[in-house]
């Protein structure tokens, strides 16, 4: 996604008091909002590439939805690390924090999001030029989004806070 939109809550409550930036109660909602649109634009593009490529590449439809799942994970990781790069963490403090802050919401929304896909009738066997599976996207993407955003919002109440 173009300038990178996908920024995340990363930092621990001991960061979030000591450098004076307490979030007050009022926006963990919003944040946890932002955090999972955020989570959902990086998870749902690798899961469309992923898609793509076993497409293009005449894979099985286990094997595509295997290779979607990874780079869901991938890229919902990569976007997260990318503002902390850019703030200057190394490469490896940037994974810890993205891994800590995001992990457990991406394995949930991808967890989901499978598990939706899978059981709406036809969509594992529809083709990329098929609206059911572009109906079955949708749908997964929304149940991932509803299911991953109670895990961003307990995460961003407990210390963690969304990198502006």
């Amino acid at each position: 996604m173009s300038g990178h939109i996908h920024q995340h809550h990363h930092a621990i409550s001991q960061h979030a008091h000591s450098s004076g930036h307490e979030i007050k109660k009022e926006n963990h909602f919003g944040l946890a909002i932002s955090a999972t649109l955020h989570c959902l634009i990086g998870c749902g593009f690798g899961e469309v590439l992923g898609m793509v490529i076993g497409t293009w590449l005449h894979m099985s439809n286990a094997n595509s939805m295997l290779l979607a799942i990874i780079l869901g994970a991938l890229l919902g990781l990569l976007f997260g690390m990318l503002p902390l790069l850019r703030a200057g963490y190394s490469l490896r403090s940037a994974l810890r924090q993205t891994l800590i802050a995001e992990g457990l919401s991406i394995a949930v929304m991808e967890t989901v999001e499978l598990m939706v896909q899978v059981y709406i009738p036809g969509v594992m066997d529809a083709h990329l030029t098929d609206w059911l599976f572009w109906k079955g996207m949708l749908i997964g993407l929304i149940a991932g989004f509803i299911a991953a955003f109670p895990v961003n919002y307990v995460m961003i109440k407990k210390g963690f806070r969304h990198q502006h």
